[in-house]
């Protein structure tokens, strides 16, 4: 899909509520509307989507996050999951590299059957076989039967996060694309806090009906996924210009919502399928730099947050099972930051790759503290604060990303393949912990994570002189954008352009 300057001023016909078409080009259109129209049109859009997808984003990372949290549950009791098991750390580790297996292979087939069967859909399908399969882990018997619930676990949730931001590059401009991934995030590491207090409670409830407290817990959340799934079906939309997005829209608003993207955008009349736009993602340099500096900082972040439970525990701060409220000052402080990081990108102050490279750069000090011996304060703190900026930094890196993703079948394979190898990260980071390292509170794997973390800004650096051109587009429009805002104007100016078609 090329950008240009025919397809910016091409006649559009639009069918107004009194049966009437109104013929006009994109910009004329555009300006029709005021600053006023597009916040009461973006507002009914961010009522719709960003709240039901922080819920589902905030309930799949519980339902992810908890076999981290109940492996330091009744640790040293014959009820603890790895003695239930006759599982050691080692081969705990393995349930989230297996995981992460099921993820990597299934995410792409995944991702290309969404705009297929219709984004509701698919999630409703994602959201319920998830849901069932975190249930039955609360019938475990070996490590053999968790191995596999964990693979199944990983194969069924994949697509989940690169369909919601394949779909919410149809609803959301690249410069606003921080908002919605703020939501996600925002909600994401809001499971953080609320799964550390369904721990914290359901803990209490080991032993009723026969049951320990881990089986309790993964029954309870598998249930509250499933009984969820009917919002899903109901609420989520599809594209501007759906079928079902008409049902609280209006044919004006659903062009205004299409044509005020720019043109690489996918929509709702792309193909189903395009094998062109595969290749063209699979030529593009910055697919592969993208991946390497997601992959990386997978390693480094992915790393902390499956030991961050162990490691708080070790610290002797708290005593069981008081010992999981540890894990609720990482997950405030990485909310807080996001929600300053959106904000940042908002008043475009400076261009994303920038940005993610200061976050990078930050988040590379802590990761640096956790190398060497400091007292238990230091540690926890390096921890709090190395969580909260990784994962900050996928705020600016994912708008950045969506700046050159194109069409619809584009959008979705560049996302899930980027997501999918970028996941091996998950594959390797629980093996970089490794109990022989546990002697010297981990150093070596830290270091490791440290490595992967400095490696990743080098990657950085190059992707950001490859799009330098379209960055700072992206933050020319915005400036635009912003100054039309205040006149009560929209911008229908000249647009973003990919390099290509400069």
């Amino acid at each position: 899909m090329e950008i240009s300057e025919q397809k910016n001023n091409a006649s559009i016909d639009i069918a107004l509520d009194n049966g009437k078409e109104l013929k006009t080009t994109k910009s004329q259109f555009l300006s029709q509307f005021t600053a006023e129209d597009d916040r009461q049109i973006m507002r009914k859009v961010d009522r719709r989507v960003l709240l039901l997808m922080g819920i589902m984003y905030l309930l799949k990372q519980i339902d992810f996050s908890n076999a981290a949290s109940v492996k330091v549950l009744q640790v040293g009791l014959p009820s603890n999951i790895l003695n239930e098991l006759h599982m050691s750390t080692n081969d705990y580790n393995w349930t989230q590299t297996i995981y992460y297996i099921g993820l990597v292979i299934f995410e792409v087939p995944s991702n290309l059957v969404l705009k297929r069967v219709s984004p509701h859909k698919w999630m409703t399908r994602i959201f319920l076989s998830w849901g069932i399969v975190v249930a039955c882990h609360a019938a475990i018997q070996n490590k053999a039967g968790f191995y596999a619930l964990r693979f199944l676990l990983g194969a069924l949730e994949a697509g989940f996060f690169p369909g919601l931001a394949a779909q919410m590059c149809s609803w959301y401009r690249s410069d606003e694309y921080g908002r919605p991934i703020m939501w996600m995030f925002a909600f994401q590491n809001c499971a953080g806090i609320i799964g550390s207090l369904l721990v914290y409670g359901i803990s209490y409830m080991n032993g009723v009906g026969g049951l320990s407290a881990w089986r309790w817990i993964f029954l309870l959340e598998g249930l509250v996924t499933i009984l969820f799934c009917p919002a899903i079906y109901f609420i989520l939309p599809d594209y501007p210009k759906s079928p079902s997005s008409s049902k609280w829209l209006t044919p004006e608003e659903q062009e205004y919502l299409e044509l005020r993207l720019s043109d690489n955008a996918p929509r709702a009349a792309d193909p189903n399928f395009s094998l062109k736009e595969i290749l063209n993602s699979l030529k593009d340099p910055k697919m592969y730099l993208f991946t390497a500096s997601q992959f990386l900082l997978n390693i480094a972040g992915y790393g902390l947050s499956w030991q961050l439970p162990t490691i708080t525990t070790s610290l002797g701060f708290a005593s069981l099972p008081r010992n999981q409220l540890l894990n609720i000052p990482p997950a405030a402080a990485t909310v807080i930051g996001i929600i300053i990081a959106a904000r940042v990108m908002r008043w475009a102050i400076m261009t994303r790759p920038l940005f993610c490279q200061l976050l990078n750069g930050i988040a590379l000090i802590f990761f640096i503290v956790l190398c060497v011996p400091v007292n238990p304060g230091a540690t926890y703190a390096a921890c709090v604060l190395g969580t909260a900026f990784y994962y900050v930094y996928f705020i600016p890196f994912w708008a950045w990303r969506s700046s050159s993703l194109v069409g619809a079948t584009g959008t979705a394979f560049a996302i899930a393949l980027q997501t999918a190898l970028a996941q091996i990260g998950g594959i390797i980071a629980p093996q970089v912990f490794q109990s022989k390292y546990a002697a010297n509170n981990y150093r070596v794997s830290f270091i490791i994570c440290t490595a992967c973390a400095a490696a990743a800004m080098v990657s950085n650096q190059i992707l950001w002189y490859l799009s330098r051109d379209v960055e700072g587009d992206v933050l020319q429009v915005r400036r635009h954008r912003i100054a039309a805002e205040r006149d009560g104007r929209v911008w229908t100016g000249e647009d973003v352009k990919l390099s290509s078609a400069r």
